[in-house]
């Protein structure tokens, strides 16, 4: 009985994996009962590796290439089995096949704003997504770390892990860069190349190797993307703060335009009875500088600035205001550009 047991018992001569789909990271080879045939052929394709795994412990690693099993080419499961130079029976183990080719366009992302830290700004929040790519580099790490006897195992049955840790060293990626919190939406690439390395460690620690991140979106704060709008403005005209209250007036025209009841502009059209707001105060203020000194100790007239239309000058006005109170502008030079529009509307 034993004999015809042995005799109907299949006996595997070739082990491969012809990969179906995408996805698959570790896939076993279906030994069940069955016995491997001592001088088996082993292939392994590019990108793959074959484990082979002995009573739950990592015996012989194969890369690409045929392989021929014997003791010669099995020394690990050799000497675990205890087997002499002339074994040629058949034995039992179970393979498992490994892709180490890149696995692409994986996505990583917030769900919710992450609150960092900033040298300029203290703690914001941000905002940010983009993709990484990986492969398994470690096989035997892969295998006892995650993967273990499960007969499948795909990149989805990774994917939250990874995406987690992508997320958790954000704050670590911030700081690695050196690069101001204002400044990341213009420096993706550098942030990039920082998580991919705030990364690097844990991603080891799976046996995997972090191949390439690429970082698609920052979201800034709204209130820090008005400050960047401004800083970008101030660029575009080469840091002349006269050139910059002229693009600003611009932008806030159409705004006033539209809102015609708001604001200062607002206030002083509500006044009504005819009188132009930049009459008022340009009569107002020319008292003023009439009454501080004889005019005999004035000195030579310089040429006059142009005037300006009044809703200019309040749209400038509110536009300065705002810079004082960001910050961007001191309290000396805005009351020093307040009275230089002032004195346009003469």
């Amino acid at each position: 009985m034993a004999l015809m047991d042995f005799i109907r018992k299949q006996f595997i001569d070739i082990i491969e994996w012809t990969e179906s789909g995408d996805g698959v990271l570790a896939w076993r080879f279906p030994v069940a009962d069955r016995e491997i045939q001592y001088g088996a052929s082993l292939t392994v394709r590019e990108s793959q590796v074959a484990v082979f795994v002995n009573e739950g412990q990592v015996a012989d690693v194969f890369g690409p290439g045929m392989h021929k099993l014997t003791t010669q080419t099995l020394p690990v499961l050799t000497y675990l089995k205890n087997w002499d130079k002339l074994f040629q029976s058949p034995f039992k183990s179970d393979v498992y096949f490994f892709s180490t080719r890149q696995q692409i366009d994986r996505r990583w992302g917030t769900t919710q704003p992450l609150t960092i830290r900033d040298k300029d700004f203290g703690a914001v929040r941000l905002r940010a997504f983009g993709n990484y790519a990986f492969r398994i580099a470690d096989a035997k790490r892969f295998h006892t770390e995650v993967s273990g006897t499960r007969d499948t195992y795909t990149v989805d049955d990774l994917d939250g892990q990874l995406r987690g840790l992508m997320l958790q060293h954000i704050s670590d990626a911030v700081a690695r860069s050196g690069v101001p919190f204002l400044d990341l939406a213009a420096n993706q690439v550098m942030f990039a190349n920082s998580l991919r390395e705030a990364n690097l460690v844990a991603f080891e620690a799976l046996g995997l190797r972090l191949e390439g991140v690429t970082v698609q979106n920052v979201s800034l704060p709204e209130e820090l993307q008005k400050i960047l709008d401004q800083k970008i403005g101030m660029g575009m005209v080469g840091g002349d703060m006269n050139k910059f209250m002229q693009y600003q007036t611009a932008q806030a025209i159409p705004t006033m335009a539209a809102n015609p009841g708001s604001g200062i502009a607002g206030d002083a059209m509500g006044l009504g009875a005819g009188v132009a707001l930049g009459q008022v105060m340009a009569q107002q203020f020319g008292q003023g500088l009439q009454g501080a000194a004889p005019a005999a100790a004035q000195p030579a007239a310089a040429p006059a600035a142009p005037a300006m239309r009044p809703e200019e000058v309040i749209a400038t006005l509110e536009k300065l205001g705002d810079l004082r109170s960001r910050g961007i502008l001191t309290e000396d030079e805005f009351s020093a550009k307040k009275a230089e529009l002032l004195k346009k509307l003469a």
